[in-house]
Order: structure tokens, then sequence, then C-alpha cells
């Protein structure tokens, strides 16, 4: 086995580009000898020069000492040719992301490198084991995969392929823990662990969109306030890039055989036809000045008129939190078992829509009205069904904004905004770790560390509570019919027993 500790190290990086700079930049202040090789005539040169004033910088920032930048520099050296990496330890690519282009480069490698010598990709998307079968020696041959920018995106995916041997592994594993980063251990499946735990927060983003229930900043604005994320799926989708973003959707869901929990969105393919990428373009789901989103204000909340508001009982943990709340806000309450004749009706949902609910406990639905009862302390989102008359859907509006919640309104849904895409997030991470593709612990590591969640989505889940996660897809998969809303075993199993989602079999 190779010692990824070992001081006389010494990293080849192919392809000088952004991500090959940043694994360059945390290997040489790692002690790390790196070499550096692009095919393009002095691009080499350049990520030198442009990482010497990256240094310089951390230096000026009191990261660095004067002393640590000069070591580290001197520490990177630019290779005229592919030869020059006989000495190389391990090798990591970050070129194209074009499966020819990687398994010619390492063919190449291969004939140049000692047979000790471990080869890596920084591959996103492509199968490690596809690359590593065109080798003499596949057995050493893995998936190395950073975020961008390496510097600050403290994780990096290591991932084994079906021929790669155990050593491999344990390499990389170290060699991340020595450059500062956190490694999860993954197998060679489409999406590795991040870009396949992704999924749920956008493609159900997407459908919600597309179903109408919501607009792109409607979606975004409940996401952000209720659930905790620093973007909305909408800004996200504007901050990587439609270019980006919807060939690694159509990647996923067809390496997965048209799985339908990762269908993609007609909508994302028609705006990447029109060029609306983003901010790259100055345009995407919105316009961007200057860098930033353009995002459109909440509509104002009515005028508060005097209407009593019925609250129903069967969630009475959120029937007692809500009355409080609208109690102390001055909104008059109808505490009758059944709604008077003029009162509007309030009813707290799980996984159900407006109209299933409001008929379920025998209500008017033109003046009935959903309120999701999560996150009700943060964000009150607000359903009506079909035919719930406006001055109902106004009264309710106006009572909850005079509480000094944010409100977003939305057409009828089963599981509104929230519960649909949490549910979808903590589906697919219970799935990754139902085919063993990671240990439940990595899984949650990637997702916080690679997408930025404010929760893990196993942690997630057990915040919400798998049987309460459960129920919104059951009630969701009744209603769709769609084998997208398909609950995943692991769920199941730990909803049925009452243990963590985190729990790992034997």
């Amino acid at each position: 086995m190779l010692d990824a500790n070992r001081e006389d190290l010494v990293l080849g990086i192919v392809g000088a580009g952004l991500m090959g700079r940043g694994i360059a930049q945390i290997a040489a202040l790692a002690g790390i000898e790196v070499l550096m090789f692009d095919l393009r005539a002095g691009a080499a040169e350049e990520a030198k020069a442009a990482l010497e004033q990256t240094l310089s910088m951390l230096v000026d920032k009191g990261k660095l000492s004067a002393d640590e930048r000069a070591a580290a520099a001197g520490r990177i050296v630019p290779a005229a040719a592919l030869g020059e990496f006989a000495r190389c330890h391990v090798v990591v690519e970050a070129i194209i992301e074009n499966l020819d282009a990687k398994r010619d480069l390492f063919r190449q490698l291969e004939g140049v490198v000692g047979d000790d010598c471990l080869l890596a990709s920084n591959t996103s998307s492509l199968a490690v084991t596809s690359i590593a079968a065109a080798c003499r020696l596949p057995e050493r041959v893995a998936g190395f995969h950073f975020f961008s920018p390496v510097p600050l995106m403290k994780i990096v995916e290591v991932i084994e392929g079906v021929l790669s041997a155990p050593w491999v592994g344990e390499t990389l594993t170290a060699l991340a823990r020595r450059m500062g980063h956190t490694p999860v251990r993954a197998k060679d499946t489409p999406g590795f662990i991040v870009n396949h735990a992704g999924r749920g927060f956008l493609t159900e983003a997407l459908r919600i969109v597309g179903e109408g229930i919501a607009d792109f900043a409607t979606v975004d604005r409940v996401l952000r306030a209720a659930a905790g994320f620093r973007l909305g799926p909408f800004e996200l989708l504007d901050l990587t890039g439609l270019d980006v973003s919807h060939p690694v959707m159509e990647s996923i869901y067809d390496q997965y055989y048209q799985e339908p929990r990762y269908r993609p969105s007609p909508i994302a393919r028609q705006r990447l036809a029109a060029g609306l990428l983003g901010r790259k373009s100055g345009r995407g789901f919105y316009v961007h000045a200057d860098g930033k989103p353009q995002t459109p204000p909440a509509p104002a909340a009515p005028a508060l008129r005097d209407v009593a508001i019925w609250i129903s009982a069967r969630d009475g943990a959120a029937h007692s939190a809500l009355a409080q709340r609208l109690k102390a806000a001055g909104v008059g309450l109808d505490r009758g078992a059944r709604p008077g004749a003029e009162s509007v009706c309030v009813v707290l949902p799980l996984g159900v829509d407006a109209t299933g609910a409001a008929l379920d406990e025998g209500l008017d639905p033109t003046r009935t009205v959903a309120l999701d009862p999560l996150f009700l302390d943060r964000q009150a989102t607000l359903m009506c069904t079909p035919v719930t008359a406006v001055e109902a859907r106004d009264a309710a509006w106006a009572a909850l904004a005079a509480t000094g919640l944010p409100v977003s309104v939305i057409h009828d849904s089963p599981g509104f905004v929230v519960q649909r895409v949490l549910a979808m997030i903590v589906n697919i991470a219970c799935d990754i770790a139902q085919q063993r593709i990671a240990t439940p612990q990595d899984i949650d590591r990637a997702v916080t560390l690679g997408l930025g969640y404010p929760k893990g989505p196993l942690e997630m889940g057990d915040a919400l509570g798998a049987a309460t996660v459960l129920g919104i897809l059951d009630a969701m998969h009744a209603f769709y019919r769609d084998p997208r809303y398909r609950p995943s075993p692991w769920l199941i199993r730990r909803a049925r027993l009452g243990v963590s989602l985190l729990t790992p079999e034997n």
C-alpha cells in the first residue's frame, strides 16, 4: 500500500484549469511536491503564476506566513511533457469531462509512470470503472472527485470502481485528510453521493413549478425561510448555470435507466435551449444585474378583517401553536368543534392537498384553506382548494400576516412545497444508503459539505420523524400514482422500527 503521508510524495496533476489549480494549491500547502501538466502550451506556467498570486493574497490576509508561501510555491513545478511524471506516486487527472479523452490520457500515463503509481480521476459524472477498464492495470484506478472551488469546499468523494484494489481507496482517503479535506467513500454509481443526493431538491422544485403550484420565486422564498436553505433551488440553478445542471440531471436519469425519482423537467430543457443559463448569461430564472439576482418582492398581504378563523384539531400540536399565535395577534378564533357558518376553515395536512383535507373533514371547500404545519414558527405556506373563495383566502392570509410570519400563497398540492421537497431529499438519501453506495454518516457529511444543506438528509429525516416522511410520501404516491414517490425500503423499515435513519445495518 502506498503511504500517502510520506515526506517525498510526488503528486502529478493533468489539467491546469480551475480544478487542477485548486488541487495543486491544497497539495502544495500540505507539503506535497506537485507536477502540473496541460496540453495547452504555457498553461501549466500560467497556473503556477496564478497560484503564486493566490498564495500572496493568503499572506496579505494573515492566513499564511511569507515562508509558508515561498515553500508552497516552490513545490509547484510545471511539467513540459507527461514523461516528467515518471517519478510520481499519485496522478490526478482534471481534464475535460469526456470518457474517451480520459481513457486515452490514462493509457498514456501507464506508459510513463511506475506500476505502483496510483491513477485517480476527478470525474464528476463518468463511471470510474469505464475509465479503469481501458487500463493495463485497472486495479490502481479510482475516482477522486473534488468540488469547486477546491480550497473552500472541504469535501472529496473517494470512488472505488468495480476493479479498484482496496489499497487505492485507503490511500486516497489518507491523502485527502493530509490535504485538509474530508473524504467520503462511495461506490462507483451515477452521481456518486453529492450529485445523486441533490436530485430531490432540484427536480421536485421544478415539478412544483411545472404543475403550476407556485412560481420560481415563491418556491425559493419558502424553502429558504421555512427549511433554512441558503439558496432556493432556482437561485442555485442560476448560480451553477443550466448548461451545467441540466445535463447532469439528464445523465443521472439516463444512467439509472429512467428511474422516476430522478426525472428531469422540460422546463429546464426549454430554458437551456433559450440560452437562459443564469448568472453567466445575465438571465435565468431571475434577471441578474452586477452578478446578483433581481428577486421580486413577496406580494403584500390583504388588510385584516373581522372574520373568525376555525382551526382543525386533527394535528393537536400544530392546532395549539397556531391558535396561540393568532390569539396573540388579536385575530378572532372560532373555538367550536365544528366551524360556524361564516368562519374561515384552516386545515393542517401532511402529504394531503387542501381539497382532500377539506373533504376528509367534511368542510366547505369554498371557505377552506390549508396551512403547512411544518416550520410554522418560521414561515406560513397557505394553500387553497380550486374553489376557495377569494374572501376566505384573503382573510386567512391577513390573519397569518398579522402574527408576523412571512406568508406565501400557493395552489393546491399534496405536500405543499417544503413537505414535498424535504420528503424527496430524505427518500433519495435513504435509497443511497439502501444501495450501500455510502455509509449513512458519509452521505450526510457529503451533502452538508458538498451542497451546503442546513442538515444532512438523513439527519433532516430524523428531525421530521421517519414516520412523518413516510406518511408524506405514501400520501403523495397514492394521489399521483407515480412511482417517483414510492418510499425507500430503508425509510420504511426504520419508520416501522422507530429508529434513526442514520442507523446502519450489521
